[in-house]
């Protein structure tokens, strides 16, 4: 029989954002793209199958500039206010080759996996010094604003050079700047706020770094500076670190310990055998990854894109949700499964665009789980699953809040790292 869909198919409301699979999984049935809606009124082409998914991934005729996109996406997608669209908006995420392959080379060394495991000891110590100030136990206790909001930042600040002094004055909320605010939305004012104020950091991060120091913050200026990028890529790039480079880390750390929760013999198994830590990292990323949808491509001609006629500049978006619980790629793929085959998921993407950070937010996410089981005992939701606040973000999943209960004081920070952390 075949499966029915509105075409477009809307993206959006408290059943979808709680759980999105049962919506995917339709979608997978009746073919690999389809026409979608999202809040803001964008429509968009979506790619859900994961052989689907990572072809288009890795497609030469699908371009991430936003040059690309035609009069219709852009009357309701680009919706960043001049003169901020031009200045924080030329990223790597919106960039093709060859100017792409020039930026992306300033930054991957500072997130090597040889440079990520040097650093895993401070990181440890970030995550242990974060438990060691949450509340005793007994009441609950917000995961999100005492763990998991700050813990990606810290990690983060290490890794890039961001001084304390300046890491102490980022804003948390800087962070909404990515989400959807149209020009007549009641809330437009408090985000062109947001927006200045990110700004002139960004512009404070520049001049501080310039004055000297290591790490990438300042080789980017230095970068610029030498004539290898425009002022607007380096205040674009900071942007991106800043804003992209945590708050995933953030989501998936929520996402991770929701799908725990929901499976405690999961939960007790990964805390009782620390060395399944990173296969379980690995297969809690294909379960509920917190990159939902990929940012938008463009084709630069009309062309057939798995069977279906795509017109040029139309956005087009990977689920990779929806590729990652593909039955014909991983067996029982709605079970979450700790002994699961690893690492051929798509939760970092694939190709030229493959997120360059994945190795520290590997080490992130199997440090904070790992400290988080063995450390609090009883570790347990605090309030009821169904009311969990589930982010409204278009393109990410994870939640606002994640309130908890543990048994007690937190267990004495281990005499040496366990396996797997």
């Amino acid at each position: 029989m075949a499966v029915s869909l509105p075409d477009p198919v809307p993206l959006s409301g408290p059943a979808y954002k709680r759980d999105p699979y049962p919506l995917y999984a339709r979608m997978r049935e009746a073919g690999p793209v389809h026409r979608v809606l999202f809040p803001s009124g964008v429509t968009a082409w979506l790619v859900t199958g994961y052989a689907a998914a990572q072809r288009t991934l890795a497609d030469p005729r699908l371009g991430k500039n936003h040059a690309l996109g035609n009069d219709r996406w852009r009357a309701r997608a680009s919706i960043m206010p001049e003169p901020q669209h031009s200045r924080l908006q030329v990223h790597l995420l919106h960039q093709d080759a060859p100017r792409h392959t020039v930026m992306r080379r300033l930054i991957t060394d500072a997130f090597a996996p040889r440079r990520v495991e040097a650093l895993r000891p401070r990181l440890q110590e970030l995550a242990d010094a974060l438990v060691d100030a949450l509340p005793a136990g007994g009441e609950p206790v917000d995961l999100v604003e005492h763990f998991a909001a700050r813990f990606p930042f810290r990690a983060l600040a290490e890794v890039i050079g961001l001084p304390p002094h300046l890491a102490g004055r980022f804003r948390r909320e800087w962070g909404k700047v990515v989400a959807p605010v149209g020009p007549d939305d009641p809330g437009r004012p408090a985000y062109e706020a947001l927006l200045r104020g990110l700004e002139e950091y960004i512009a404070e991060v520049v001049a501080d770094r310039r004055g000297g120091g290591d790490g990438l913050l300042a080789r980017l200026v230095a970068a610029h500076d030498t004539g290898e990028l425009t002022r607007a890529e380096l205040d674009s790039m900071i942007f991106q670190l800043l804003v992209a480079g945590q708050e995933p880390v953030t989501n998936q750390i929520t996402t991770a310990l929701v799908a725990l929760f929901r499976h405690p013999e999961a939960l007790e198994r990964l805390r009782a055998e620390p060395r399944l830590m990173p296969s379980a990292v690995e297969e809690l990323l294909r379960y509920d990854s917190a990159f939902e949808l990929t940012t938008w491509r463009f084709l630069a001609e009309d062309a057939e894109l798995h069977g279906t006629r795509v017109p040029a500049g139309d956005s087009v978006i990977v689920s990779l949700c929806a590729a990652n619980r593909d039955p014909e790629r991983f067996p029982d793929p709605d079970t979450l499964d700790l002994d699961r085959d690893r690492g051929s998921h798509l939760a970092f993407g694939h190709g030229v665009h493959y997120c360059p950070g994945a190795a520290l937010a590997r080490a992130e996410l199997r440090i904070a789980l790992g400290t988080l089981l063995t450390r609090l005992p009883g570790l347990r939701l605090a309030a009821p699953d169904a009311g969990l606040p589930w982010i409204p973000a278009v393109l990410g999943r994870g939640t606002s809040a994640l309130p908890v209960r543990h048994d007690g004081c937190p267990y004495a920070r281990p005499s040496s790292p366990g396996e797997g952390r």
